[in-house]
């Protein structure tokens, strides 16, 4: 079921070529100072700093996106770049830093529905390049800002009610609201969207019974077309609404989404709309993008589970040579990955032998 951190690195590339987004390369340094300005927007904010011959204080990359933002242009239209870097962070649950193969995409300046509902499609097929057994978590933090405006939420505790919501802390969120003096009512609409969550046709529905009223009918009416624009998608039985998917929200502004797949215990994959972003570092277009972390597909490879090469192919000096070669362009015109040898690999993962020799193979 699952493939190795190459292959879908390879199926990735290819992916997002199609869909016309091109490849861009950056430095493995930034200046310091963009990191520590935005040390909210990062997974982790320990960042391996050094300074440069010219007294600058720099930092090897511990995110692509930042980088990304400041070093392109803005220009008319939408710019679509997908990058697969190496950043170095400190991983969840590590006592070092890492180098992290980190791909991913971002579309850049008058991003509009279109441009939302492909980065959506980008971010499932993503998955679905992984492994058949995945899900793609879909919020939207427009919305949840614009009811958390609606039903009064002071603004220096919303930053905390994102957090319990993104928990599904249920007790912690009554009980803040009932300390900032929101009404039973908007305490117990805010617990049932908290709650609310599954399949886009099955939760549809009743998310526009919950905020009617509550929230621009544009930003719902965007998020529901979006969504419904996925639905003939060979995709969207791994598509799921659930509101507890969050992001920070001094950056995020729009869609937000994380992707699971089956037998890794955190999100593969991570997403979102980041106009707030773009604003604060002076840019006046539009973002969204997704990235995929790499690392997290080595738990899936456990021993046994992934072979090297299919085939080792062994011949000797008996073997004649057009023989050999029409062997191997068979197997690989089959689909085979073939190793030609002349004793049998000790260091590889192999389903079969083939044998060409007029005696028994022998080991290395």
């Amino acid at each position: 079921m699952q493939t190795s951190c190459e292959r879908v690195a390879q199926s990735l590339r290819t992916l997002y070529s199609r869909y016309g987004y091109r490849h861009y390369k950056m430095s493995k340094f930034e200046e310091y100072d963009l990191y520590a300005k935005n040390k909210d927007f990062l997974v982790s904010d320990n960042v391996i700093t050094f300074t440069d011959l010219g007294g600058k204080l720099m930092a090897l990359k511990p995110d692509v996106t930042l980088s990304i933002v400041k070093n392109s242009k803005e220009l008319p239209g939408v710019q679509k770049l997908y990058y697969n870097e190496n950043v170095y962070r400190v991983t969840k649950g590590a006592h070092g830093f890492r180098e992290i193969q980190q791909m991913g995409l971002e579309c850049l300046g008058t991003v509009d529905s279109y441009c939302i509902s492909e980065v959506l499609e980008l971010a499932a097929q993503s998955l679905r390049s992984i492994s058949d057994e995945t899900i793609l978590d879909i919020s939207h933090l427009g919305l949840l800002a614009e009811l958390m405006n609606s039903i009064g939420i002071p603004a220096d505790q919303k930053g905390t009610l994102v957090k319990f919501i993104s928990e599904k802390n249920i007790h912690e969120l009554t009980a803040l609201c009932q300390n900032a003096a929101i009404s039973p009512e908007n305490t117990a609409l805010l617990r049932e969207l908290v709650c609310t969550g599954g399949a886009p046709a099955q939760v549809l529905p009743k998310l526009e019974s919950l905020l009617a009223g509550k929230v621009s009918p544009t930003t719902l009416a965007q998020f529901t077309d979006v969504i419904q624009s996925l639905a003939d998608s060979d995709m969207a039985q791994m598509l799921r609404i659930d509101f507890s998917v969050v992001d920070d929200i001094h950056y995020y502004n729009g869609f937000v989404f994380k992707g699971f797949v089956n037998g890794l215990p955190g999100s593969v994959l991570s997403g979102g709309q980041y106009d707030k972003l773009m604003k604060k570092m002076k840019r006046t277009d539009k973002a969204i993008g997704f990235a995929v972390y790499m690392d997290m597909l080595e738990r899936l490879e456990a021993p046994g589970e992934e072979w090297d090469v299919d085939v080792v192919l062994l011949y000797d000096n008996t073997t004649p040579l057009p023989s050999l070669r029409q062997q191997v362009n068979a197997l690989t015109t089959a689909g085979n990955r073939v190793t030609v040898q002349q004793t049998i690999p000790t260091d590889l993962r192999y389903k079969e032998i083939k044998n060409l020799t007029k005696g028994e193979p022998t080991n290395a």
